[in-house]
This record gives C-alpha cells, structure tokens and sequence, in this order.
C-alpha cells in the first residue's frame, strides 16, 4: 500500500471554514503530525471528528530530527501534516519535511483552506496582483531597521505577521522606514467575532495602536510608488536638509521613502558627493 505526505489547512479562527475534505483527511489519517497535538486533540474534539490516527509533534524545535520518519510513514500510509491555525509550512513548520519527501519520491498533495495572509490581503484594500510576504519583523530595533531599510524601495505589497504586544512598535519603525503616510492595513482576529480591519498611512495606525491592540494580527503594507524624482535631485534634497542641519542618515531615509529610491544607494551618493 502506496501513502503520500498531505498538507491540511485547518480553520484560523472560525470552525465552519473546516472543510468536508479537512475533516475526511483528519478521520482517515493514519498519522497526524501536528504543530500542537494539545491542539490539534481540541480541534478534533470541536469539530466531532473519530480518528484512530497517531497524533505526533512537529514543531520548529524537531522538524530536522522527525522529518525522515513521518517520510518513512508516508511511503506506506498517508500522513496529514497540521499547523495550529491556517496552511502549513506558511511561517510555521513542515517545509523540510516536504522537502524531503520530494526528495525520495513520496507523493506530497495539499487540501487548501484558511489562510490568514490571503484573507489579510483580500480586506486590506491594497494592490494584490504582486505581493511579497514576509513574516514577523525582527525583534532587535537594529536588525528590524536593517530588514526595514532593504525592503522600503519594494514595490510589491507587503504582508506581515506581528504580536499585539509589539505593534505600536514596528508601525513607528515602518513609518521612519517607509515614510509616515505609506498606506496600510492592521487586520485583528480575522474569521473570529471581533474581526477588525484598521486602514490609514503607518504614522497614524502607530498612533492607533498605542492605546494597545489585542488578538492576532496580520498586517498589510502598500509597496514604495514608483520613482518620480531623479536620483540627481533626490541627491539634492538630501544636501539640502543636511545644510539645514538634518543628519545625513535621516535625511536619505526621509528622501527615500518619499521618492521610492534606494535609501542606500542614496546614501552612498550622498557621501561620495562630499
């Protein structure tokens, strides 16, 4: 008897986004490899689901040491591989474990579902035709400025996760980054009772949400517009506020993210010029 490796997208939030092929996959499973077996036993429980199937862990801590036995197992019986909320391997676990099924030859096949990055997008109000998703910020303030700053000529729509607890904090660093009126989306508890879709430029949700801000979050972030000033007079503007006495570094950024240029290559124009 031939298995395969199977993908499940589970509900983000609302138990009647369970589809019928999720809950036929979860019953019929012989192994389930979940992110959380405690939760994954609650799921169950909620969506009236019998299984005989073996709930086993796999998270970011054993994925490397556990991907070659869920593959052994999916050579001869179909293992469903499970994330807490959403689509596996989708900043969560499981891409090494699909890796190596490729790898060997072992089927990998997906039941699609929930998924909180194309509901944000879908809401958010923002171009969707090219986006780029990019998971949580950095938690240290300089490698966040330093993952900031390389994304702020980006041009694609950007798509994040953060913790409630640190969004008025990258929202200030998003703003600085990408210019205060670069428009936006806080999308809270998506699917749940208290969806919330907050929109405005980064300066005035960071306003927002320091008054604090609870539940999950995905936020939305519209990519730089196109370059409408030359790199020679954005070179000059920068000279210009430094005259009147801005630090260089403010300066290119500010500059930046208004015209859409490199701030970096700015930057370094800008001290070659000296």
């Amino acid at each position: 008897m031939e298995g395969m490796l199977i993908l499940a997208a589970t509900p983000i939030g609302n138990l009647g986004d369970a589809s019928p092929r999720l809950r036929e996959a979860l019953a019929g499973a012989a192994v389930i490899a979940a992110e959380d077996t405690r939760h994954t036993r609650q799921l169950l429980s909620l969506l009236e689901v019998e299984t005989r199937a073996e709930l086993v862990a796999l998270h970011d801590h054993n994925e490397r040491d556990r991907a070659a036995s869920l593959v052994d197992r999916a050579e001869r019986d179909d293992v469903l591989l499970v994330s807490d909320a959403g689509t596996p391997t989708v900043s969560d676990p499981g891409f090494r474990v699909v890796q190596l099924a490729a790898e060997r030859g072992v089927g990998v096949s997906a039941i699609p579902g929930p998924s909180a990055v194309t509901t944000a997008l879908a809401v958010a109000g923002l171009p969707t035709d090219r986006f780029a998703f990019e998971g949580f910020l950095p938690r240290k303030a300089g490698e966040r400025s330093r993952t900031l700053a390389a994304l702020a000529a980006e041009s694609r729509t950007l798509v994040f996760f953060e913790a409630p607890s640190r969004l008025a904090e990258a929202l200030t660093a998003l703003a600085e980054a990408f210019g205060p009126e670069r428009p936006a989306a806080v999308c809270r508890e998506l699917t749940k009772l208290h969806e919330e879709v907050r929109r405005g430029g980064l300066a005035e949700l960071a306003e927002w949400a320091a008054g604090g801000v609870r539940g999950e979050i995905v936020l939305v972030v519209g990519g730089a517009p196109a370059a409408t000033v030359s790199p020679e007079a954005a070179l000059a503007e920068v000279q210009d506020r430094v005259a009147r006495g801005d630090r260089l570094k403010d300066a290119t950024r500010e500059v930046a993210a208004a015209t859409g240029l490199s701030a970096r290559e700015l930057y370094a124009a800008a001290l070659a010029a000296r």
